[in-house]
């Protein structure tokens, strides 16, 4: 290529007397900025020399003959040199910046070094007039800044046409047709001598620079200056219809070297709209390209996310579920067996004792399935609180009393007051800290006050325990953590238990803080922005109890309890439970028997398993709520190891009234038949439009 542009020079000084094109510069940097430093040397060194060999040929006089190939390697080295400044170290001539980078800071400044250099020698040896100098310096820094800028990024383009593939819009036939829809308007614009019409070329090579990646673009400009340079050089094209002012100091250059100024501005131009303007295209198409990659690939992980969150609710929900359904067996026979009559002493505390160890397990299940969820919607209630308290206390008190501790739950709200809470987050939260204070506790006690607050409630879980280091304060509430985590350690746990109280007191607004001192005792604060709602009403628990003993005037039967299970154990335990209240208790083994029994049978109270065979409970309640007059209205109460929230939701969804988790006490199963029995069980939608 260097030879061939060596040629070109040869031909344009014998045909007009002067060089009117000169690549040969851009052909010599391209070489130094793509090739490695052992191969670009001799390379070099060969274009030295046969530029030496060309100017003996030509005829340069004197000191010319050795300068011209002098300045002609200086100023591709200086070029190279501040383009690898300017371009970075990768040459990447796909981003405008980059290209602009080079013409104006590595391209310009060696051209004008040359250029300086050059007529600086020329006017010491053979003086001439102004307009003379200004003319050649004009036109020899033109002829030598189009040179590196025609050759050096397109041949940088070309030689990493790689790194474009699958850039370009267009496909390849469009493309060939855009290239040679390029060369035939630039053969009609530069072989006709009629009328300036350049501006028709710039339409194809605008396409092709929208349309087209850089390596084409860097091809289509080289064949739009072979053609139109060919035809310039050959005296044709609407260059030669450019009047020239009458310039007396301008008589002897050749006219067409005066108009070769107006072409060599096409072309550069030409360079400076296509080039930059491929690049951006391409950039584009590029971070398009990888937008949408990126897109799908995070919509990708979404799902794979969703499947993930799905999977793991679908897997909590059936291990809460299993986990319950053997504990609802060994908690209930325990309650049984410990209020057995005639039980000897010891035998009942055993039993306590099994029923304390399944409360035990329950709790830990569900601090790890609470834990494995993460936070979730909390679900407020009118509550009162202090029962609350009591319900989150029951499973310690029986250690309390091991211990000979004290455990008081000294509640000094207003009487009867109500306020708006998560029933679940709140025992959630209050458990482990009351379990944590008996645990840490040798002697004196445990006490629970509940005080109103400006903003809610305040609710102080104190002992007189050992006491925990200040140090220590900051990573009581993360997960796993344990004051003594040694082998030899006095007291066992997973370190789960204040975390999730922590957790549960964000989810209802709170925060919690804790107040301790090694051998003073431990003092944890829970602040909740807690509603107070509308008091509750005088207690109706005699009223309940009198309708299930059948006392009252009004009820001429026993109530009868439908016990709707799968498992025989769970209904042998529930049937126990409620016969010991003087119910009679009707069993059915799935959803079908139950819905058969409801539309025969009049039932008080309708206990239901929401996962059974043939027909889960779900779709036997919205079954039985399609029943004519009372047997539609029936109160259903879930009484299932399905105990996640959604699965509560779901289930008041269904048209039941309440839900009931297992393992059930017999507390908890005499104080919902009383609600249901006195009618003060929530009504569901499904349950009024039955």
């Amino acid at each position: 290529m260097f030879v061939a542009c060596q040629l070109l020079g040869h031909w344009s000084v014998a045909t007009y007397g002067s060089v009117t094109v000169w690549l040969s510069n851009g052909v010599m940097t391209a070489a130094l900025l793509q090739l490695h430093r052992r191969q670009a040397i001799p390379v070099i060194a060969a274009c030295f020399i046969i530029n030496l060999g060309s100017n003996v040929v030509r005829g340069d006089p004197g000191v010319f003959l050795w300068l011209n190939a002098l300045l002609n390697l200086v100023e591709a080295f200086v070029a190279a040199v501040l383009a690898r400044r300017v371009c970075g170290a990768a040459l990447d001539m796909r981003r405008p910046k980059r290209l602009a980078n080079f013409a104006l800071l590595a391209a310009a400044p060696a051209v004008a070094l040359s250029t300086i250099i050059a007529h600086v020698i020329a006017f010491a040896l053979s003086p001439r007039p102004p307009a003379m100098v200004l003319f050649r310096l004009l036109n020899y820094f033109t002829i030598e800044q189009l040179g590196l800028l025609l050759m050096t990024p397109i041949l940088l383009l070309l030689a990493r046409g790689h790194r474009f593939q699958g850039t370009a819009q267009a496909r390849l036939p469009e493309a060939i047709g855009l290239i040679l829809l390029m060369l035939g308007a630039t053969f009609i614009v530069f072989w006709q001598n009629d009328a300036p019409l350049m501006f028709a070329a710039v339409l194809p090579m605008v396409l092709i620079g929208l349309r087209l990646s850089p390596t084409w673009a860097a091809a289509a400009l080289l064949g739009m200056a072979f053609v139109s340079g060919a035809a310039t050089l050959l005296g044709h094209g609407p260059v030669h219809l450019t009047r020239l002012p009458p310039v007396p100091e301008l008589v002897d250059v050749p006219p067409m070297v005066r108009r070769l100024g107006v072409y060599n501005l096409f072309l550069l131009a030409m360079v400076a709209t296509v080039l930059p303007m491929s690049t951006v295209m391409t950039e584009r198409r590029r971070l398009v390209a990888r937008l949408r990659a990126r897109t799908l690939a995070a919509q990708e992980a979404r799902r794979t996310a969703e499947h993930a969150a799905a999977a793991r609710s679908r897997f909590l929900a059936m291990m809460s579920h299993e986990m319950r359904t053997p504990l609802n067996g060994v908690a209930g026979f325990a309650d049984l067996l410990a209020a057995r009559p005639g039980l000897d002493a010891e035998a009942v505390r055993q039993a306590r004792q099994i029923r304390e160890s399944s409360d035990g397990l329950l709790m830990l299940v569900e601090d790890i399935l609470d834990f494995a969820r993460g936070d979730c919607i909390v679900s407020p209630e009118p509550l009162d609180l202090s029962a609350v308290a009591r319900e989150a206390a029951t499973p310690s008190r029986a250690a309390a009393d091991a211990q000979g501790l004290s455990l008081t739950i000294d509640d000094r709200l207003p009487s009867r007051s109500r306020f708006v809470a998560d029933r679940r987050a709140l025992r959630q939260a209050l458990h482990p800290l009351i379990a944590n204070a008996v645990k840490f506790t040798s002697r004196g006690g445990v006490d629970v006050r509940l005080e109103r607050a400006a903003d809610g409630v305040v609710i102080r879980v104190s002992d007189t325990g050992c006491g925990i280091d200040p140090s220590r304060h900051p990573a009581l509430f993360e997960a796993f953590y344990q004051g003594d985590d040694s082998v030899s350690r006095n007291h066992d746990g997973a370190g789960l238990g204040l975390a999730l109280a922590a957790r549960h007191v964000r989810r209802l607004g709170g925060r919690i803080e804790v107040e301790s001192a090694p051998g003073e005792g431990s003092t944890f604060i829970l602040s909740l922005p807690l509603p107070r709602t509308a008091d509750a009403e005088p207690e109706i628990v005699r009223e309940a109890v009198a309708l299930v003993e059948g006392d009252d005037q009004g009820l001429a039967r026993t109530p009868t309890i439908l016990v709707v299970d799968d498992h025989p154990v769970n209904r042998e335990v529930a049937r126990i439970m409620l016969q010991a209240f003087g119910l009679e208790v009707v069993e059915a083994a799935d959803g079908k028997e139950a819905v058969a029994l409801a539309s025969e049978q009049a039932f008080d109270l309708v206990l239901m398993d929401v996962r059974m065979p043939r027909m889960d409970g779900l779709e036997a309640t919205r079954h039985i709520r399609r029943l004519a007059d009372a047997a539609g209205r029936v109160p259903i109460v879930a009484m299932t190891a399905d105990a996640m929230p959604e699965d509560v939701a779901r289930c008041l969804a269904a048209g039941m009234n309440a839900h009931m988790a297992k393992p059930i006490s017999q507390a908890t199963l005499c104080s919902v038949v009383s609600r249901a029995l006195s009618g003060d069980l929530p009504v569901t939608a499904e349950t009024a439009a039955a």
